[in-house]
């Protein structure tokens, strides 16, 4: 017998938008996201997936600021539906296949068109994870390589998906100054396609760009009344969490992170990029902003981690840099595999995403540990209880009841769940309990590991996960196949 007395039993949340396939091997229990409600995550978003892979190691090594830890190897998608099924996962695990990981494993870390021979390799990836079981194909359009897609090969993988009945979910290729052309670049591909569309963290970056979401929004809704299945979601924050590469001009990347350190090493190339990055300060970068998160292991004798919590910005003030050459220099010392914290964004165009009917919530996160270094962003600590404590119960800018839609029914839909995401006799009994009244997050960007609270009781598949407000010993997540 579960007391719920005075408390809210809703369904399981569905994280639409988690990078927990790079982590949840190394942390199962998922703590992180059980404490939340979550009881599904829809991962292999923004164009990265773990497979296909060539070298699993490298997969690793490209993705140190993602938390990645693998303890098995593979190759395609069916390996690593195996290796996390054999971890036992404390959440359900939904799988997408990545246009970045694809175009790795094809054609290498390269700026370049494919050919015909490497575009069908490439199509025949999306096939043969579609085959697997995976529920999506996604695109990152502002990370390498997926930066090299030109529309016209995105479309053609869209299409593939498409014949599938997969889900496009895609990080556009632009969120600041150029938004309603990304916009239009992701309708028309799904368009041309027939395939449902998911835009992924809805936002815009920088003060010269606030208030464009709204205008992206009006065209979401303009492309669904002309019969395209387009929604959207975002993460209740105004700072994004992502690699310090992606704010590098993208030839810097062409090649990968082993041709970006050679680069840096030379002082005419070094001080073009540099001078390229810093273009963009106070438009869509903000150096006081960008905030180190994470650092992967390094080779050379300096050491950066003292540093972890400060903005490029103060890196460049200790040392007597320009904040521009104080992130060649953290790149350079640590592999370039940064994490960073960007704050860029307006708290009004949260509001108005988040508000949106056709927006779903989701973190975008992927820290499942409860303790560990680095500064992590709080969205994969308190996203879903945030909407519920400060946005349904402080600010009363949705009602609790949309809050669950958005969480729950919305993101069923869009991955063609049937069997979750309500309430009902015959349905999977993933669930939630929580007192509405002290639900909330504890997470901060200075203080960022903690856990929320407020959540009593989670049932993963009619199996009690959480109890009393504590995780279980007994994992019953499953990695869900697409049928």
């Amino acid at each position: 017998m579960i007391d719920a007395h005075d408390q809210v039993l809703v369904p399981g949340f569905i994280d639409l938008h988690s990078h927990a396939d790079f982590s949840i091997m190394a942390d199962p229990a998922a703590q992180t996201q059980l404490l939340q409600g979550v009881t599904t995550a829809l991962v292999g978003n923004c164009g990265s997936s773990p497979f296909p892979a060539r070298s699993v190691a490298q997969i690793q090594r490209d993705n140190a600021h993602l938390d990645a830890e693998f303890t098995a190897d593979w190759t395609g998608a069916r390996g690593f539906f195996e290796a996390v099924h054999d971890v036992g996962p404390g959440i359900n695990i939904a799988l997408q296949v990545g246009l970045s990981s694809i175009r790795s494993y094809v054609m290498g870390p390269n700026d370049a068109a494919p050919d015909s021979q490497q575009l069908d390799s490439m199509k025949r990836q999306v096939a043969e994870a579609a085959e697997v079981g995976v529920y999506g194909f996604s695109s990152g359009l502002i990370y390498a390589p997926g930066m090299y897609s030109q529309p016209n090969e995105v479309a053609a993988l869209v299409a593939e998906a498409a014949e599938y009945g997969l889900l496009y979910s895609t990080h556009m290729r632009n969120e600041s100054d150029r938004l309603l052309p990304a916009v239009e670049e992701a309708i028309n591909a799904a368009t041309a396609a027939g395939a449902r569309l998911e835009i992924s963290h809805l936002k815009a970056m920088g003060p010269e760009n606030y208030g464009s979401p709204a205008l992206a929004l009006a065209r979401i809704e303009e492309a669904r009344e002309g019969g395209l299945d387009v929604k959207a979601d975002v993460y209740p924050y105004t700072a994004s969490s992502t690699r310090l590469t992606s704010r590098l001009p993208g030839y810097a990347m062409d090649g990968g992170q082993e041709t970006l350190l050679e680069r840096l090493s030379d002082p005419l190339q070094r001080s073009k990029i540099a001078g390229d990055m810093a273009a963009r300060f106070d438009k869509d970068i903000d150096p006081e902003g960008v905030v180190i998160a994470a650092l992967g292991a390094g080779d050379t004798d300096d050491d950066y981690t003292w540093a972890i919590g400060e903005s490029i910005a103060q890196i460049g003030r200790r040392e007597g840099c320009y904040a521009e050459e104080a992130a060649m220099r953290v790149l350079s010392a640590h592999g370039a595999s940064v994490g960073i914290v960007n704050h860029a964004m307006d708290r009004d165009d949260v509001a108005k995403v988040l508000s949106h009917p056709l927006v779903s919530v989701a973190s975008d996160g992927w820290t499942l540990r409860p303790k560990g270094e680095g500064m992590p962003h709080p969205r994969s600590f308190g996203t879903f209880v945030r909407v519920l404590g400060k946005y349904v119960r402080e600010e009363g800018l949705i009602t609790l009841e949309e809050a669950v839609r958005k969480m729950t029914s919305q993101p069923a839909e869009r991955l063609q769940m049937e069997n979750r995401g309500i309430i009902s006799q015959g349905k999977i009994a993933d669930l939630a309990i929580f007192d509405a009244d002290s639900v909330r997050e504890n997470s901060t960007f200075d203080d960022p590991w903690q856990l929320a609270s407020g959540l009593s009781t989670v049932l993963v598949g009619g199996n009690i996960a959480v109890k009393d407000g504590q995780v279980t010993a007994q994992r019953y997540g499953n990695v869900l196949r697409k049928r």
